[in-house]
């Protein structure tokens, strides 16, 4: 741990009891509408209809951001007083854009049938030309023909997912519907992986690799993250008929199995590679919608490094952290904050490390009280008592803590408890909660520094979620966790 965060953590420990909460939401623009989410006469309110489905920021320190009804907003001085924000209109017309990436002196956009250059040639602050910049796939008539992107890599290439069809008109042998690639050189499309149901949100981690959020459903038992990469197959065959077009990284060698325990459809078929993390349904959300890394140089706590996750059901972000062990990605999956307006469709973190949450409900249902809206999460100092990070050992887990635990409670095994469980992998909407255990956890080690703990776990299995409760827990100053709970992928046991 470097010297400086310790000394942070320290400092900020005596202060933490009775504290005010860490984190503050703050408005930009939000709207309601005047008739429900789901109505066919839906009509958003007076003003910008600011349904949030892209954003970036430009080299001028302005705001990028792409609605659902077509077009594209530059807001100006988003980081100062809500009200003295401005907005130009930039570009309009498009096609349902889910997406928008800074390129150059261009804006990308994602819509249906393309990924589109903006550009203002003339300097006026309107997009003047709209340049097809990549395209290979098809669309249906299907409502939920979504394609979303782009975003680079560490290598620099450009990602971009597509969903599968569902409801009227769908045509999921239509070429790539369910699948992610890359944007290539000539501006075709590259396929990299299939499987995916929803990939709504994609992002690189700080060392370049790429990762997508699925949404439960269908083949899907709940919201994972993907590591993508070449040939990989992940959980929903519904698109799987484009493996047989000539540019397929992939071919299934063996039949997709069905209603058998997950773990078991894993090591039936060579092809499907394991999500890094799940973030179990109802307990961390139930429609994971977007990533966002966070690499703020402490300006946003104590979570450099770390995924924040949109999710748009439960109107929340939840918070990730990951490791490699037997050289896949897997970690855990914390509660962080909730509250927000309306559903979240994009995340974006600030040059002075805010965190932005773009928003619509839209089509669906959501906790928010609001129809859309823009919305930024600010850190005010206080260090927030939190399980930092939850590391695989080989006998169990190690809990890295943002402030010093009390010894008494933290070495207390009887502060934790923890259970075990799969899912069904099958064609069905979603899963149960399948083949749960209980694990017995018969020690608790303190460091020296009481910034960790070391557990040791009995009867852990490979391939299943592990529930942590840690409701005894306290810190130096006799505070209670934030958020006691964590919920670990373990893919693959550490070995000695």
């Amino acid at each position: 741990m470097k010297a400086s965060f310790l000394a942070l953590t320290l400092l900020a420990s005596a202060a933490v009891a009775g504290a005010a909460e860490p984190y503050e939401i703050v408005d930009i623009l939000t709207a309601n509408s005047p008739s429900a989410s789901r109505s066919k006469e839906w009509k958003p309110s007076e003003g910008i209809p600011l349904e949030v489905s892209g954003m970036d920021w430009t080299p001028q320190g302005k705001l990028a951001v792409a609605i659902r009804k077509g077009e594209v907003w530059m807001l100006d001085g988003v980081l100062g007083a809500p009200d003295q924000v401005k907005y130009q209109l930039f570009a309009s017309g498009l096609h349902e854009p889910l997406g928008a990436l800074w390129d150059g002196d261009s804006l990308l956009v994602m819509q249906r049938t393309e990924m589109t250059r903006l550009r203002d040639t003339d300097g006026d602050g309107v997009a003047d030309e709209y340049l097809t910049a990549g395209n290979g796939w098809n669309v249906s008539g299907a409502y939920h023909g979504y394609a979303y992107g782009p975003r680079r890599d560490g290598q620099g290439n450009l990602w971009v997912s597509l969903n599968v069809d569902m409801g009227d008109h769908s045509d999921n042998k239509a070429p790539w519907r369910g699948w992610t690639g890359t944007i290539g050189y000539d501006g075709h499309f590259q396929p990299m992986c299939a499987g995916m149901r929803s990939p709504c949100g994609l992002g690189a981690n700080l060392a370049g690799d790429m990762f997508c959020v699925d949404q439960q459903g269908t083949w899907v038992p709940a919201t994972p993250i993907y590591h993508l990469r070449r040939g990989a197959f992940f959980l929903n065959p519904e698109g799987i008929a484009s493996e047989n077009l000539p540019n397929s990284p992939l071919k299934l060698s063996a039949k997709v199995p069905e209603k058998v325990p997950y773990p078991e459809a894993v090591r039936a078929l060579p092809e499907m590679r394991v999500p890094a993390v799940w973030l179990p349904y109802v307990k961390m959300g139930r429609s994971g919608t977007d990533l966002a890394v966070c690499n703020a140089g402490g300006k946003f706590g104590p979570f450099d490094g770390q995924m924040m996750v949109a999710e748009f059901t439960d109107a929340k972000v939840s918070r990730v952290f990951m490791e490699k062990v037997g050289g896949e990605y897997q970690g855990a999956a914390f509660p962080f904050l909730s509250g927000f307006a309306s559903g979240i469709v994009r995340l974006l973190f600030a040059p002075d490390g805010s965190l932005f949450a773009g928003m619509t409900s839209r089509g669906w249902s959501s906790l928010g009280t609001k129809s859309y809206g823009l919305q930024r999460v600010r850190w005010n100092g206080t260090m927030p008592f939190a399980i930092r990070e939850m590391h695989a050992v080989p006998d169990g887990f190690e809990l890295v803590f943002t402030l010093p635990v009390d010894a008494a409670t933290a070495g207390n095994p009887a502060s934790y408890s923890m259970t075990n469980y799969t899912y069904l992998y099958s064609g069905a909407y979603g899963s149960d909660e399948i083949q749960t255990q209980v694990n017995a956890i018969t020690s608790a080690t303190v460091s020296s520094d009481r910034l960790r703990v070391h557990l040791k776990v009995e009867g852990r299995r490979e391939l299943y979620v592990h529930e942590l409760h840690c409701n005894g827990v306290r810190s130096a100053g006799g505070a209670q966790l934030d958020h006691a709970d964590a919920y670990y992928t373990l893919n693959h046991i550490p070995k000695l």
